[in-house]
C-alpha cells in the first residue's frame, strides 16, 4: 500500500472518521482506523459499539491495500504534519507518512478482529444540513445529562410527509423543533430517539456539506453525504408525551425583545448561588428581573407586555432560562404562562404582533418557587 495526499486533505478526513472511537476500550481493534487506498480513493473508516464512520476522499494511489492503524496516534501525528503532500506507506508492520523531512511510523494492527462497517439504512429522505445542524442545536439543550435514564439524554427525531421533528427532554424542560424536509416517498414516516451528544457531533460536522441524505431502520439511523457516511444506534424507549404539556390553557401571554432579555438574565443571575431562583415580574409595560438573598441582589427592568392577567410573577433556574432564550434565533420570545411554580411555553416570534402558536420552535420550562 502506498499513496500521496495533501496534509490538509488527510488531516481533514482522519479526524472526521475518528470521531467514532471509543476513549478508551476493551478490544484494541475498536480504536484503529482501516486505510484503504484504491483507483485513486482513500478510504477511512473507524466504529465502536454505537456508532460507525466513513469518508471516501481522493488520493494519488500509487500501490492499492489497505492497513489498520491507532486513530487518535494517527490524529494527533496529522496534526503536526508540515504542510504540502504526505507520502504514506505500508513496510511490512509498520505504517510510515513522511512529509517534508518529518517521518513517522505507526505499528499495524491486524485486520482479524475489526469487525465490518454496518450498510446504510433504507433511505428515508433528504434535508438541508445547515437548517438541520441548526435545528438539533434548538432542543439538544433541553436534552437530559442522566446516564441512568439513557431514552432522556436522546434527540426524538420523527418525520411524517414533509414534515420532519425534533425534540428532547430532561422532565424539567422540553424543546421542539419542526423544520421541513424533502421525503424519499410522499408517505415516508419514522420515529427514532438519537443520543444527543452523538447526534450534536455528526449535525455540526455535516453542516457544511449542502443537503443530507437520512436512512433508518428499526435500530439505526444514518446520515450520508458525498463521501461520507455515518451510523449510531438508537436509543431504547420513547420520550414522554407533549401534546397535553403543550396545552396551555387560559394562559396569560408575556411579549418581549429576546436578545435585551437574555442579556438581563445573564448579568442577573452573577448573584443567584446554586439553583436560586431568577423572578421575572410581569406587568402591563415592563416585566422584572430580580435574584439574590438579603444583601446580595439585583434587579432590571424590561418593556414587555402582558395579556390576559394584570400582573404575572414567574420564577426559574436562571440556568435553564439562559440555555432556552440562547436556543431561539428569533427576535422576540412569547411567554405562556400559568402562574407559580407551573409550566411555561416559551415561543420565538418573527415581531411582537406575531401571533402564531404553532411556531416552528418551542421550549416548555417548568417555573420554581418565587423568591420570598
Amino acid at each position: 500500500m502506498e499513496f500521496r495526499i495533501v496534509r490538509g486533505e488527510l488531516a481533514e478526513a482522519v479526524a472526521w472518521a475518528a470521531r467514532v472511537l471509543p476513549v478508551r476500550s476493551p478490544v484494541p481493534v475498536l480504536g484503529g482506523l482501516l486505510l484503504d487506498a484504491d483507483s485513486g480513493r482513500l478510504r477511512i473508516s473507524g466504529l465502536d459499539y454505537e456508532a460507525a464512520a466513513r469518508i471516501e476522499i481522493e488520493a494519488d494511489v500509487v500501490r492499492p491495500g489497505r492497513v489498520l492503524v491507532m486513530g487518535r496516534r494517527l490524529v494527533d501525528i496529522c496534526k503536526v504534519l508540515p504542510a504540502g503532500t504526505v507520502e504514506c506507506s505500508v513496510d511490512g508492520s509498520r505504517f510510515s507518512v513522511v512529509s517534508d523531512g518529518a517521518r513517522f511510523g505507526l505499528s499495524v494492527l491486524p485486520f482479524d478482529d475489526f469487525p465490518a462497517l454496518p450498510p446504510l439504512p433504507d433511505l428515508r429522505g433528504v434535508v438541508d444540513a445547515e437548517v438541520f445542524a441548526a435545528a438539533v442545536g434548538h432542543v439538544a439543550v433541553a436534552a437530559g445529562r442522566d446516564d441512568a435514564l439513557p431514552v432522556l439524554t436522546g434527540i426524538r427525531v420523527a418525520f411524517d410527509g414533509e414534515s420532519m421533528t425534533l425534540a428532547a427532554t430532561d422532565r424539567y424542560r422540553y424543546a421542539v423543533r419542526t423544520l421541513g424536509w424533502k421525503p424519499q416517498t410522499p408517505d415516508a414516516s419514522g420515529d427514532a430517539v438519537v443520543s444527543a451528544r452523538r447526534l450534536m457531533d455528526i449535525a455540526s460536522s455535516l453542516a457544511r456539506s449542502g443537503m443530507v441524505r437520512i436512512a433508518l431502520d428499526a435500530g439505526t439511523i444514518g446520515f450520508e453525504n458525498g463521501g461520507m457516511r455515518i451510523t449510531t444506534r438508537l436509543l431504547e424507549g420513547q420520550l414522554p408525551r407533549r401534546d397535553k404539556l403543550f396545552a396551555l390553557i387560559s394562559a396569560a401571554v408575556a411579549v418581549t425583545d429576546r436578545e435585551p432579555l437574555l442579556e438581563a438574565v445573564k448579568r442577573v443571575a452573577v448573584v443567584a448561588d446554586g439553583d436560586s431562583p431568577l423572578q421575572l415580574d410581569f406587568t402591563g409595560g415592563s416585566v422584572q428581573l430580580r435574584a439574590g438573598y438579603e444583601d446580595d441582589v439585583a434587579s432590571q427592568r424590561l418593556p414587555s407586555t402582558l395579556e390576559g392577567a394584570s400582573e404575572m410573577t414567574v420564577a426559574f433556574n436562571p440556568a435553564y432560562l439562559v440555555d432556552a432564550l440562547s436556543s431561539f434565533d428569533a427576535p422576540v420570545v412569547r411567554f405562556d404562562l400559568l402562574g407559580p411554580g407551573q409550566r411555561a411555553l416559551l415561543t420565538g416570534l418573527a415581531s411582537a404582533d406575531d401571533t402564531d402558536r404553532n411556531a416552528a420552535h418551542r421550549h416548555l420550562l417548568m417555573s420554581v418557587k418565587p423568591l420570598v
